[in-house]
């Protein structure tokens, strides 16, 4: 079972890569964030076409997230459990969508995630990124204990570790980077969670974002921000995690790269 996320970076814009990439790689389960659109501005029919079932949380303008799959979506989650907002009376922002997949051994638990950006730090932007990672750690916390197939997938706006940089010295003042955001990282995968990527490599170098600026693709100044972070029983069956890279180089693309797991499912 091959199941991969992506930050589209606004899937109307991108659609004919969408469409490529699900003929190409034929994912059985695709995390989508960034899609930047409302519920029912989302290309439906296109996505369908192209053999998938599709739950979405959208939102005008900016965030969303969405969950394509070939077999049907069921049990489906939209929104992490408490607020999204940026204070008490904020607005929700759709950056959490869950489901789960019914295959021929048993029930698939994935999720889509969008996780805060968190800059400034020295805005309110900071602690709310703090915030919601604790609330992700909680909801982990409580699916973990299901005990069954879960994938966590998504950009985290994490960079994990100074590997995961091309050049970590320009990022220790920025919210990806910060001590506070790699710890609170830490301890979600402490709960018992893999990182997929870092089960199958340990190589420096490997990068799922480059920055549109400054020739960062060219230089290939880039960072690891997007990861599939794997419950125990999904872990056993990881077989393969691949970056598709070459998804940067097109025309008009993203600033992410899809990143892929195949589970022996």
């Amino acid at each position: 079972m091959r199941i991969a996320t992506w930050n589209i970076n606004s899937v109307k814009q991108r659609l004919g890569h969408l469409t490529a990439f699900l003929s190409e790689q034929a994912p059985d389960v695709l995390c989508l964030q960034e899609i930047k659109c409302v519920d029912e501005a989302f290309p439906v029919a296109e996505v369908e076409a192209a053999g998938y079932n599709v739950a979405v949380h959208g939102q005008k303008t900016f965030n969303g997230v969405a969950i394509l799959s070939r077999l049907p979506l069921e049990d489906v989650r939209r929104g992490l459990p408490g607020r999204d907002g940026l204070d008490e009376d904020g607005p929700d922002q759709a950056r959490y969508l869950e489901a789960t997949i019914s295959t021929a051994t048993g029930v698939v638990r994935v999720a889509s995630i969008y996780l805060p950006n968190g800059n400034p730090p020295d805005t309110a932007k900071y602690p709310y990124k703090l915030r919601w990672m604790d609330r992700l750690s909680a909801h982990a916390r409580e699916l973990l204990a299901l005990e069954e197939p879960l994938v966590l997938a998504g950009d985290y706006n994490v960079i994990p570790e100074p590997r995961d940089a091309a050049r970590p010295e320009a990022w220790v003042h920025d919210a990806l980077f910060l001590p506070q955001t790699r710890s609170a990282f830490r301890s979600l995968v402490d709960l018992g969670l893999t990182d997929a990527l870092r089960a199958c490599s340990d190589e420096s170098g490997l990068y799922t974002f480059w920055d549109y600026q400054a020739g960062a693709w060219q230089k290939n100044n880039g960072i690891r921000i997007d990861h599939l972070l794997l419950s125990p029983q999904a872990a056993d069956r990881l077989e393969t995690t691949v970056i598709h890279k070459a998804m940067r180089a097109l025309e008009k693309p993203s600033d992410h790269v899809p990143v892929s797991v195949d589970l022996k499912l």
